[in-house]
């Protein structure tokens, strides 16, 4: 077990969160991690380190997985995989593909943790598609009194729900089984150039276009300019007579590197070398950025980005680039996606807090009528009282966080202040 005790050692994956923990732990084994806990001290688990705000942060001890052994389970005939807690998507996707199955979606970034990404309610894109959490089917976890406990889809019923999506409250994941279906292939298009008004008059058919969708825009005019649509390799290409296809590999952001992004042009490949939007061997972003993003109800998309229309003039100046996705709703008590299908709007802004706050703000404001609800991993102002008023199960969830952890040994001023705070 290695510790470093300098409490800058850590950072998150913008660089623009300094981790306040006093000792960083990187247990070898499930022993090491199970001493860890046994101390008695506030404790945190840290995934990849790809979040924008404290969510994972603590003021005593933070423990990160990676140095478990990266076991990679899978059951090809029950067409499931178990997998460790420390390992990231792009590993556990490769040694799927290799035996013939897949994951249904990914994020766009394949070098996050598989449990930390579950944990926080990151979502991928697809109209029919399920955020990440949708696909586990068990979680097992070492709780505060050093007990792995395991909660399943089919046998715990009420308590599952509420230990999927859940903010790494109630104790260290240790493993994850998930879902898997049969591999298939993925043609990646880019369209240019999508007239707002068509967006709004054609949305649900354009986001129906392809297996996952994905709209960008920098909202300083009245259209979105790219357009990603992945389609399955196996199914007719759907008609897209909106927007012209693009005639060379682009990235999201004007002017960086096309070179670290996932294969365009209908080039054909497997699903996780396609459905995520950048490639696992780059450094996707230079960490120069802050990132926000609002999760509406889908009958909202088209009101909900009217208001963004409106508000061109100032969200512009700080933005890099915004990005429209749909998700299917599942039953996670603390997803962003819960009970309704879903529409994310995913802000990449500059990294200058003080100019991106206030536009926050205003967002947020503007947005209330939809109930927005913020990605737990980014940059978000919105209050207590209305997560608590978005999030009907939060009782719920506190209940179970208090069952499995009472002494309250996984919690951080995060939790206390934005989650549980009145």
């Amino acid at each position: 077990m290695t510790t470093d005790d300098r409490r800058t050692a850590v950072t998150n994956w913008a660089g623009n969160v300094r981790f306040s923990a006093r000792e960083l732990v990187r247990p070898a084994s499930l022993d090491e991690l199970r001493q860890v806990v046994a101390g008695g001290r506030q404790i945190r688990v840290l995934g990849s380190g790809h979040s924008f705000n404290t969510v994972a942060d603590s003021d005593d001890v933070l423990v990160s997985l990676a140095g478990l052994p990266p076991a990679v389970d899978v059951d090809t005939a029950a067409r499931t995989v178990r997998v460790a807690g420390g390992v990231r998507y792009a590993e556990l996707a490769r040694q799927v593909h290799e035996r013939g199955l897949a994951l249904h979606n990914m994020a766009s970034l394949p070098h996050i943790s598989v449990a930390g990404s579950v944990a926080t309610g990151t979502h991928g894109s697809g109209d029919a598609n399920g955020p990440l959490a949708s696909a586990v089917r068990e979680v097992e976890l070492l709780t505060a009194a050093g007990e792995l406990v395991t909660l399943r889809r089919d046998g715990d019923g009420e308590r599952f729900a509420g230990s999927v999506v859940a903010l790494g409250a109630l104790g260290a994941v240790t493993s994850l089984t998930l879902d898997l279906v049969s591999g298939f292939d993925v043609c990646q298009y880019v369209h240019t150039e999508l007239g707002l008004s068509d967006a709004l008059a054609h949305f649900d058919a354009i986001t129906s276009a392809g297996y996952s969708v994905s709209l960008f825009t920098r909202w300083r005019d009245r259209s979105f300019g790219q357009v990603w649509v992945k389609c399955r390799a196996d199914e007719p290409r759907p008609a897209f007579p909106w927007a012209p296809p693009a005639v060379e590999q682009l990235h999201p952001v004007p002017g960086m590197p096309a070179v670290n992004c996932t294969p365009q042009l209908g080039v054909p490949g497997p699903a996780h070398e396609r459905l995520p939007h950048f490639r696992a061997e780059f450094t996707p972003s230079s960490g120069a950025e802050l990132q926000s993003e609002y999760l509406v109800a889908r009958t909202d998309a088209v009101a909900a980005l009217t208001v963004l229309d409106g508000m061109r003039e100032v969200i512009a100046p700080v933005l890099q680039v915004c990005e429209v996705r749909t998700m299917a709703g599942d039953e996670q008590w603390l997803s962003p996606a819960h009970g309704r299908d879903t529409v994310g709007l995913h802000f990449t802004w500059v990294p200058e807090t003080a100019a991106v706050l206030p536009v926050l703000a205003l967002l947020e404001e503007r947005l209330a009528p939809f109930a927005p609800r913020p990605h737990w991993g980014k940059v978000f102002t919105v209050r207590p009282g209305l997560l608590r008023e978005r999030y009907p199960r939060l009782a719920d969830f506190e209940a179970l966080a208090r069952e499995l952890d009472p002494s309250a040994r996984f919690t951080n001023s995060f939790l206390r202040d934005v989650l549980y705070g009145a």
